[in-house]
């Protein structure tokens, strides 16, 4: 969840290192670092903060050269200062970066305390430094990326790894096993990051390492040897992500103007894989008609925002392909048993392709008897793409605010493109000509429902005084409200939780009074009857209501209701179109607050550890 940026070349990196370091800050922004090799020696400079207070310390005290690494940190072992920030060193001759967690820390810590070394910090990712001096000594005439492969077998856990040597100024080494590491290639100067976002400028031509592996970079070229010390060939991708899609332009925060690209976001996810009402996905492989016709139930295992798209995907398998589907948070899943029904399709999603436990469930996973797997995931290249059958890519760009929007809509729209795939081929009587219409129509509705920003934004000085939220849904829209909770509380810090609307009476009800908003989404579906019980039960207790509804002429009236109007939609698109309002809502409120919308504290865009 930290990032890590690296490079060397014929100029002097640290510019290189610190508009790398901005572009990761979504990884993490509690403290950062950046070392460089300067007349054969390590320089470091290092604070408690963000990047920006690193490029202050930086103006007091400079540093030139032209092999380096740097970090950006989310605190993990040991309080966010100056101590614990990376990189660490050994001796002044050792210069590592780290993100990951090394969970036999203590034991590696103990024997180097027992060998003479002294540690400076509260992190686990010092130890690696001193472990790597330590092996190198014992066997001086080795190469270092020999004793740097010794380093990496003696470590439990997840880590990518950048390393510089003082003995060796003119290299630089990467290690990866459960943490992304790529490697950006130039023009006589070569990169290493864990997000190839921060080296856009700098190039095109990426290389992603595979777990095991070690690269050794110098000026003139690389070598990259697997777990085994073997050397190895690894493919180079072209990205074709641009400088400019990673730019915040003229938004105020990533945040919003992610809010505002998903009607572009959804429609270049379904672009070339709808046509003349048939679904393809030939992109998939041969199989994939078979795979899905076989296919007797659905096993999703997702986290966060992407879990809350699989419960919404969960309703279109089961009513439109008639296949029994669970959904799992993957952190829960893979620490149980788990009974695999036959000819069961395994779905995993994620935005970055990287998530540590929704990997690990892919991991597990596939030692059982799965039909196939099949992910849904916005980065081509990505560990869940590569190690997955199958996967259904995203086309949201990237995506920088911690909090997601683009990511989720689109894998609303990928799921879908899945679930009436499978109908089809099922002959199940799906609603085809209604899904077709809906979907050719939705980025037009999702502009409309962005056009309601401004009413949005002063409906959101009514919770900015608040200290909690209860958002309510049924049936599909339940994991949406689910999902406007979840957004509430990680941007505004306002403690918001989710309950099917039904379930009012077995708890929540117990928390409404004046002071608590409640949200609730209400479509014009077979349960806005129900919903607008539920909307009296709470009114009946002095609650106050937020009610969005393509039927607020239906709505119950009362002074503690406020209506919000929607646009008339299908069924079919409601859960995509009633997140935006969530989304802008949740954005507004945090605006009003003065948070920090696309960092909030404590948490990071991707979590790549457990």
């Amino acid at each position: 969840m930290c990032g890590i940026v690296g490079a060397i070349t014929q100029r002097d990196v640290v510019d290189i290192l610190l508009a790398g370091l901005h572009r990761l800050e979504y990884r993490g922004y509690d403290s950062a670092g950046v070392a460089v090799i300067n007349d054969s020696e390590i320089q470091r400079v290092r604070c408690k903060g963000k990047v920006a207070d690193l490029e202050g310390a930086l103006n007091k005290s400079p540093l030139t050269g032209t092999v380096g690494i740097a970090h950006t940190r989310w605190a993990t072992h040991g309080v966010p200062n100056e101590k614990n920030a990376h990189p660490h060193t050994s001796h002044q001759k050792i210069a590592i970066v780290h993100n990951g967690i090394i969970e036999n820390n203590e034991e590696l810590k103990k024997f180097l305390l027992e060998k003479g070394y002294q540690f400076d910090s509260d992190t686990d990712s010092e130890a690696i430094a001193h472990l790597i001096d330590y092996e190198w000594g014992q066997s001086p005439n080795e190469t270092l990326a020999k004793a740097i492969q010794k380093v990496a077998k003696r470590l439990d856990g997840a880590y990518a790894i950048g390393v510089i040597h003082s003995d060796e100024p003119d290299r630089i080494y990467a290690v990866r096993h459960g943490s992304p590491l790529v490697v950006g290639l130039g023009v006589g100067e070569y990169f290493i990051a864990s997000d190839m976002l921060a080296l856009i400028p700098l190039t095109q031509q990426f290389i992603y390492l595979e777990d095991g592996d070690i690269a050794d970079i110098s000026k003139e070229g690389y070598t990259i040897f697997n777990k085994d010390g073997v050397e190895v060939e690894r493919e180079v991708t072209l990205s074709k992500i641009t400088d400019q899609s990673a730019d915040r332009g003229n938004y105020r925060h990533y945040m919003l103007k992610e809010i505002f690209e998903q009607p572009q976001a959804i429609y270049n996810t379904f672009e070339g894989r709808i046509d003349n009402h048939t679904i393809n996905l030939d992109e998939l492989g041969s199989g994939v008609d078979d795979v899905l016709k076989k296919c007797e139930s659905i096993h999703i295992i997702a986290c966060g925002t992407s879990y809350h798209a699989g419960l919404v995907a969960s309703h279109w398998f089961e009513e439109w392909a008639g296949v029994p589907c669970r959904v799992d948070i993957a952190s829960e899943q893979r620490y149980r048993r788990n009974i695999v029904p036959k000819n069961s399709l395994l779905i995993t999603v994620s935005q970055s392709g990287e998530t540590a436990d929704t990997l690990a469930a892919l991991r597990n996973a596939m030692k059982q008897d799965y039909l196939s797997s099949l992910a849904i995931c916005n980065v081509d290249g990505s560990s869940l793409v590569r190690e997955s059958d199958m996967a259904l890519l995203t086309k949201a760009g990237p995506e920088i605010g911690v909090a997601s929007t683009k990511a989720f809509t689109t894998q609303l729209a990928a799921f879908m493109l899945i679930a009436a795939k499978m109908a089809d081929l099922k002959k199940e009587p799906w609603p085809k000509d209604e899904v077709f219409l809906a979907v050719g129509s939705l980025p037009q509705i999702i502009n409309e429902v962005l056009s309601l920003d401004e009413k949005i934004q002063i409906l959101a000085e009514e919770f900015v005084d608040k200290d909690h939220a209860i958002f309510l849904g049924r049936g599909a829209q339940f994991p949406l409200a689910l999902e406007g909770a979840l957004k509430l509380k990680e941007i505004s810090y306002i403690h918001a939780e989710a309950y099917p609307a039904g379930e009012l009476k077995h708890g929540p009800l117990a928390l409404v009074d004046k002071q608590m908003p409640v949200v609730v989404l209400a479509p014009n579906n077979n349960v806005f009857d129900k919903i607008c019980s539920n909307i009296r039960e709470v009114e009946a207790r002095g609650g106050q209501l937020y009610v969005f509804s393509d039927e607020v002429d239906q709505v119950p009236e009362a002074d503690s209701i406020t209506s919000f109007a929607l646009p008339k939609v299908s069924n079919v698109i409601a859960p995509i179109v009633y997140t935006i309002p969530m989304q802008l809502l949740s954005y507004h409120v945090a605006v009003l607050k003065g948070t920090d919308v696309d960092r909030p504290r404590n948490l990071a865009k991707s979590v790549t550890v457990e």
